[in-house]
């Protein structure tokens, strides 16, 4: 029997459309099945999806803007956002820029408050960066092996070895994230800026 027996002409044009577009259409279950995980990461964020957005916002306006005026070589800024709040770490040359760099901040649009952890003096170098780096990787590794608190719920930042954590956390929460981090290598100090539900 031959194919066009079995199948009507048109049947056939529509299975060699659809086979051909097959590949095409791989790429967008694979992006579905991206934006899905991604969407259930939102979910389990104890922010609302409003917030999370105006935080990336709220980053990269201020760094923009911190950029703009400064540039790398004067300052090493880090503007890390959290349900509305900043938190400014990193190297400035003087008190003057620190000040101002924090009234840039604040005067982006839905800052709640700005936590300035800036530290007068020069620009870490690439070695003292990948260092705090793997600092917040072996932290954030503790804290999913601990099974005490969701890295969903904390935001880790390590400056100088000195790790910040930041999130909307209860206190038995916040307590058990502190006790990870402060009993994790290399960590100089650490301080906590959560939010607390209870």
């Amino acid at each position: 029997m031959s194919l066009n027996t079995r199948f009507p002409a048109k049947s056939v044009a529509i299975l060699l459309l659809a086979s051909l577009a097959a590949p095409l259409l791989s790429g967008c279950v694979a992006a579905v099945a991206g934006g899905v995980a991604v969407g259930a990461m939102s979910a389990n964020d104890r922010r609302t999806t409003g917030t999370q957005i105006e935080d990336q916002s709220i980053e990269s306006k201020a760094e923009s803007r911190i950029s703009a005026k400064y540039g790398d070589k004067v300052a090493h800024v880090n503007v890390i956002s959290f349900n509305r709040h900043a938190l400014l770490t990193g190297e400035v040359a003087d008190a003057a820029t620190k000040v101002d760099i924090e009234k840039m901040v604040r005067a982006v649009p839905n800052v709640a408050g700005v936590h300035n952890e800036l530290t007068i003096a020069p620009v870490s170098s690439f070695s003292d960066r990948t260092s705090d780096g793997y600092i917040t990787s072996k932290v954030k590794a503790r804290l999913v092996d601990s099974k005490q608190v969701s890295t969903n719920h904390v935001k880790v930042v390590t400056e100088r070895k000195i790790v910040y954590l930041m999130g909307l956390v209860s206190h038995k929460e916040g307590d058990a994230a502190a006790s990870v981090a402060s009993t994790t290598g290399s960590v100089a100090k650490v301080i906590t800026l959560f939010e607390y539900l209870d």
